[in-house]
Parts: C-alpha cells; structure tokens; sequence
C-alpha cells in the first residue's frame, strides 16, 4: 500500500484519527468537495486551508453524489482517483467519500475544530457552519484562484 493510500479511510477511522489529533490539542481543518480534475485553484486552496490549523482532511463527494451536483457527465476521475490525487498532497492528512449531495452529516460526525470552504460562500451558506460552531470551532472562507474551476477546464477542453 503506498503512503498516501493510507490516508484514504474510512469515515470511522478519520473519526478516530481526529480525535487522536485533537487530544493532542491539534486544530483539525476540514474541507470537502468535488475535486474532479484537480488544478491550480485546488492547490492554493488546499495548501491556505491547511495553513490554519494543525491537520487537513477532506471530505470528498462520492462517483453518485457528484453526478447528482454536476449532471451525468461527470465525475470525470473515479473516487479512487480523485482520492488518489488529494492523498498524494503532503499538506493532505486524511480523505474520506461520503455518499450524500451535502457532508452535513459527515462534519457533524467528524467534528472538525475548523471548518473550510472557498470565498464563494458565505458563511451563513456554508452546510455544516452551525454544527461546527455549536461544538466551539471555527468556520473560514478561502479567496479562490481567479479563473480556476474544473467547468471552465472541461470547457477549454472541448473547444
């Protein structure tokens, strides 16, 4: 198994780990999304996401929950190879696939201490906010890359 397959878990063994860390008194960031054809935007993101806090994990959508976001033609990488991609990031501590169109439910299972999404949301629209506040954490937004988006890859592609 390479190293960073071992950071592709299961829901209950990130729970597990973020508690470990978080009795550590480490500040666990986490974030989620598509991360279907991962590029620069990505990146920045990441890497300013796991600036705040002590771990990073990622809370990726799963084949089916992306088709439900996207539409039928995607994702264009399978979960296998979009968690592939994010575990191979040294700032990437743990990824793990969950099932439904939203990760309420997962972050209010994980209960990260600071909880990420890009500065097109605002907090008040970001799922999970209150649950994470309600626990004592913190909800941020990130500034986006400017032109950076998986639709506008996909778009240049097919001209």
């Amino acid at each position: 198994m390479s190293q960073s397959s071992q950071k592709i878990v299961s829901q209950q063994a990130l729970k597990a780990r973020i508690e470990d860390w978080q009795s550590q008194g480490q500040k666990v960031v986490f974030s989620n999304g598509c991360f279907d054809i991962v590029h620069l935007g990505h990146i920045d993101y990441l890497e300013k996401a796991r600036s705040l806090g002590d771990r990073l994990v990622i809370g990726l959508n799963s084949d089916q929950s992306v088709r439900q976001l996207k539409g039928e033609s995607r994702p264009i990488n399978d979960s296998h190879a979009r968690s592939r991609m994010l575990a191979a990031f040294g700032f990437v501590d743990g990824v793990t696939i969950f099932e439904e169109e939203t990760p309420k439910e997962l972050i209010a299972y994980l209960l990260p201490d600071i909880l990420v999404k890009g500065s097109d949301y605002t907090v008040e629209n970001i799922v999970g906010a209150d649950t994470v506040v309600a626990n004592g954490g913190e909800v941020k937004t990130i500034d986006l890359v400017e032109g950076f988006s998986t639709s506008k890859l996909i778009e240049k592609i097919k001209k």
